[in-house]
């Protein structure tokens, strides 16, 4: 190795770009490659009753973890085996309701060749992914996805960068095809992600969240307006529900208190019939935590009170409740 040289920012910044730009051109060489051959692999894994187990070697090994990962949490059952530990036992793993996707850029490697006899007595079909047409696990596959590159993004043109590139790419592109041909939706997403953010905000229901009991800011509507804000202040709502027979009459919160003060209303004589907002916005605790968000942000408030069916109040909640909740 030579003596190290600091290099030039420039140059550092002119070989990054190089790579980018080889690298983009090998994804854009693969799209007219997306034939009937990627329509048959994608037919085969909608078809499969069982899972699709993706393999490979070495760099091919990495992309092809990704690749199951991308599978799994898009409504495709699949999972990585690692193609050495398949000739060690793993092999058990695949039944005959199961698919390969068998990925190694010569199309030559020894670990992924091994498992060719075991599948063939399974009758498992395999989706090779080679960037070598001609290979031996080209021509032994059920169907071939070829992610030839011209050149390979490192200099001496030989670690795997545009070819693993191309092949993450090719992937993802399974994924999604796979995954609107399936019809997949966020909610079904979110289920696959339930400690996600999106599971939080897809999954999680205003009755997960909001204050009830002692906690809710319940006033009667012929209380004067000053007790009404002595219970705002000590529930820390911004707001209050105003109550009669366990009913919601209507809400008063922060921003009426202001319009109140500026048309200079006694505090100790006016009711608060006469200064909540009625109905005023509120929620079901069925809703999702998501449609409380929207309808805060919507109407430009920070609360909302929960009422069932019979619009008795149930709960409440605020804006600080869906940030603690990672809603927002």
């Amino acid at each position: 190795m030579n003596a190290q040289v600091k290099p030039e920012p420039a140059s550092l910044i002119a070989a990054g770009r190089r790579a980018i730009e080889i690298e983009g051109r090998a994804l854009t060489a693969l799209i007219p490659r997306l034939d009937a051959s990627f329509a048959r692999a994608c037919v085969i894994c909608l078809e499969c009753p069982g899972r699709v187990i993706v393999t490979g070697m070495g760099k091919s090994g990495h992309i092809a973890g990704k690749i199951a990962a991308t599978l799994a949490s898009t409504g495709t059952p699949a999972f990585f085996m690692h193609a050495a530990e398949a000739s060690h036992g793993d092999i058990g793993m695949i039944t005959r309701s199961d698919a390969l996707l068998a990925l190694s850029n010569s199309g030559e490697t020894a670990e992924v060749l091994l498992l060719i006899p075991h599948l063939s007595r399974l009758g498992v079909p395999i989706i090779a992914v080679t960037g070598n047409p001609k290979s031996s696990l080209a021509r032994a596959a059920s169907v071939h996805l070829d992610v030839s590159v011209a050149e390979e993004a490192c200099p001496l043109n030989l670690a795997p960068t545009a070819s693993t590139t191309a092949t993450l790419a090719l992937g993802d592109a399974l994924a999604v095809a796979l995954l609107e041909a399936r019809g997949f939706t966020p909610q079904d997403f979110a289920r696959s992600h339930p400690g996600g953010a999106l599971g939080r905000k897809l999954l999680m229901h205003v009755a997960d969240i909001m204050r009830s009991g002692d906690d809710l800011p319940i006033v009667s509507p012929a209380a004067v307006l000053a007790e009404g804000l002595v219970i705002m202040s000590k529930k820390g709502l911004g707001m209050c529900a105003v109550v009669e027979g366990g009913r919601l009459l209507g809400v008063f919160t922060d921003g009426d208190l202001r319009r109140v003060l500026d048309r200079q209303a006694d505090v100790h004589t006016v009711t608060m019939r006469e200064v909540m907002n009625s109905p005023g916005k509120r929620i079901a605790p069925g809703e999702l935590a998501a449609e409380a968000a929207h309808l805060m942000e919507k109407h430009r408030i920070t609360a909302l009170p929960v009422t069932d069916a019979a619009g008795a109040l149930v709960g409440a909640l605020n804006v600080h409740d869906l940030l603690r909740a990672g809603v927002l």
